[in-house]
């Protein structure tokens, strides 16, 4: 199963990011870009690739306890910027981001204490992906929009554990669909 943990923003914050997500669409040059579709806006805190069935249970234990230890934390959807010269437009976070880093490093720890094969580490940013481009694309404009935009507030609760099935029918333009198959409240909620 191809998985990663995450945080998943409420439907009324995604709500108000997909009227945001309308206006940047209307920008000269939106048609350029490859648009994250509204059902896969997410936080991943760490990318676990193809896991191995008998890994899953020691996995889920392991966020299981990730997720008890950490204590519920407020975040919003902030500003923006790019990666690799316009290849990824995304919109950023405010609110606890030491809790949300943290929460990444645990979510990190458990898969490799799980036995899940991980890459090098890298320092965490919160990010949520809006759109790739195949090439180099301008996207300034975007992140200049982007720079004024803040969400509502929300505890975070519960920590993700998403899988990701990738598109098989060839079809362009045809994104990955992703699903929670578990979840975890953080310490203290609920």
């Amino acid at each position: 199963m191809r998985l990663f943990a995450a945080v998943l923003p409420p439907e009324d914050v995604i709500g108000q990011l997909a009227d945001e997500v309308a206006r940047l669409r209307r920008l000269p040059g939106a048609d350029g870009l490859r648009w994250t579709a509204r059902a896969g806006w997410h936080f991943t805190l760490a990318f676990y690739g193809e896991v191995a069935d008998d890994l899953l249970p020691a996995l889920s234990d392991r966020l299981s306890r990730a997720a008890h230890r950490t204590h519920p934390f407020e975040l919003a959807l902030s500003g923006g910027g790019q990666f690799g010269h316009g290849k990824a437009l995304w919109v950023g976070a405010r609110g606890d981001l030491e809790a949300m880093r943290l929460l990444a490093d645990r979510a990190e720890a458990a898969a490799r204490k799980a036995g899940v094969p991980m890459g090098e580490h890298r320092r965490y940013k919160a990010h949520l992906t809006l759109a790739r481009g195949r090439d180099a694309v301008d996207v300034r404009p975007y992140v200049d929009l982007l720079g004024d935009f803040t969400g509502p507030a929300w505890q975070v609760a519960d920590l993700a554990l998403v899988r990701s099935n990738l598109p098989t029918s060839g079809v362009p333009g045809e994104q990955p669909r992703y699903e929670a198959v578990a979840r975890w409240a953080l310490g203290g909620a609920g």
